[in-house]
Parts: structure tokens; sequence; C-alpha cells
């Protein structure tokens, strides 16, 4: 398995096999940051011994959504604070047990016991760097973390190139969602050199542009009910059953 690649000053990246999904280590002042943490058993053991390797203690995490792989943790980490926007923290204890059961189906070894056991994000950010830039689209408290003073933006489960953007289907609006939160990643994005994706690859330069333009037009097609020659569905023939999700899902915004 990969160890750490520093992709900008104090921020580290580790990329899983499941789905491409990357674990965002942050150093702060007060020690290190883990936001979003998985996959499997040995991968976040894994994860463990390397942050260990930076001699740097783990004082919190943070879940950009409530969705099952973004709400993993191992007790190496400690117990820390594990931050979720307040939404999500409050949903947490209702989808706890759900989490705990994709985690058995989709993987093997992970600490069940620790699955989703999130705090409210404190109005002052709390031990969290940066600037949280919270929005509707995707899941219920989805939030990106901008580090302002490193250029680098986590963006959670949004700007990937190997994933388009995937409705909540149990939330009418969802097309409208998207587009806001894409305004409002547009607008932070501004200085941003570094975007680190929740799954795929780290993106620099002009590729962080070509991500956002990428995500408006299959939002933009989801409104014709097109969208199917994207080029990560047709890379991925998995996604042809999220697009069509996607399009029912779009047909009730």
């Amino acid at each position: 398995m990969p160890g750490l690649d520093e992709v900008a000053d104090g921020v580290w990246v580790r990329q899983s096999d499941w789905v491409w999904s990357n674990a965002t280590v942050l150093r702060s002042d007060e020690g290190l940051v883990l936001v979003d943490p998985g996959i499997s058993g040995d991968d976040l053991a894994e994860l463990a011994d390397a942050v260990d390797g930076l001699g740097v203690p783990v004082v919190a995490g943070f879940s950009t959504h409530l969705h099952w792989d973004h709400v993993l943790w191992h007790p190496r980490f400690g117990d820390v604070p594990r931050y979720a926007l307040p939404a999500a923290a409050e949903m947490a204890p209702m989808v706890r047990e759900r989490a705990q059961q994709m985690a058995v189906e989709s993987t093997t070894g992970v600490p069940l016991e620790v699955v989703a056991m999130t705090t409210a994000l404190p109005p002052d950010g709390g031990l969290l760097p940066g600037r949280v830039v919270p929005h509707d689209a995707h899941a219920i408290g989805h939030a990106a973390l901008l580090l302002e003073d490193r250029g680098v933006l986590v963006a959670g489960d949004m700007l990937s190139d190997v994933l388009v953007p995937m409705l909540d289907p149990r939330r009418e609006g969802q097309l409208a969602a998207y587009e806001e939160a894409l305004d409002l990643l547009e607008e932070a994005l501004h200085d941003v050199d570094v975007l680190v994706p929740g799954h795929g690859s780290v993106a620099r330069g002009p590729e962080i542009a070509a991500r956002l333009a990428a995500d408006r037009a299959y939002v933009d097609g989801l409104r014709r009910g097109d969208g199917a020659s994207d080029p990560r569905v047709v890379a991925e023939p998995w996604l042809a059953d999220v697009h069509e999700g996607n399009v029912r899902a779009a047909q009730g915004s």
C-alpha cells in the first residue's frame, strides 16, 4: 500500500485502492488533523503507521460528510474530536448502523466501534486549520476545507477526475444545490494551487479549473436528461448505474 505523499507544505495524501479514496493529513499549530481516513482495517493501520512516522500527535479528525467511507477511524489515531458539520453530526447516530453495515459489506477489518463517532464542529472551527466551506450538494452537511495559507482545498466528494457528481436521491433540489456548491467552490478556488478530492487524483494548476468545468458540464447535462457521455461514466462501467440514478434524481429536482 502507498505511503504519505506531501502535496503541499504540511499536507499529506494517502490513496486507498477502494474507489481511489484519499485520506488527507494536515499539520496545524496544535498537531495533525486527519480528514476522511479510510478504508479497510489494514489500510487504516498502515495510515496509522505513516502518521506515527511524522512524529506529531493527532489532535482531531474531520469528516467531510456522512457517507460510510468518510466516517471511518482507527483507535490508534486516538480519542480526539472528530468534527463534522452540525447537520451531519446530528444525523450521525441515525446512520451509524448503516455505515457499519456498509463497511462490512464493502471491505474488511474496519474497527466498527468507532464508525461515525462525530461531534459538531464549533463555530470557531475547533482545532481545524483553514476555513470550512459548507454546502448542500451530495449529502447533508457536506463540507470542503480551504487552507488559504497553503493554497489547498480538500474537497470531499466533489471535483473528482474519476467520479461524476452524485446527487442525493433522498432530497429534492439537488441540481440547484450542486450548482450553488460549485459556485461556492469556484470562489474558494481563486488562490488554490492544490485540490484534493475525496476520490481520484490530486489536481494542480490548470487541472483544477478543468475539474470545475467538468462537473458543471455534467450537471448541465443532467438538466437536459443527458450526461452519459461524460468521460468518467464511459471509463467506469459501474458509473452507468450511478448516472441513471442521477437522471432520476434530477427529474425530481
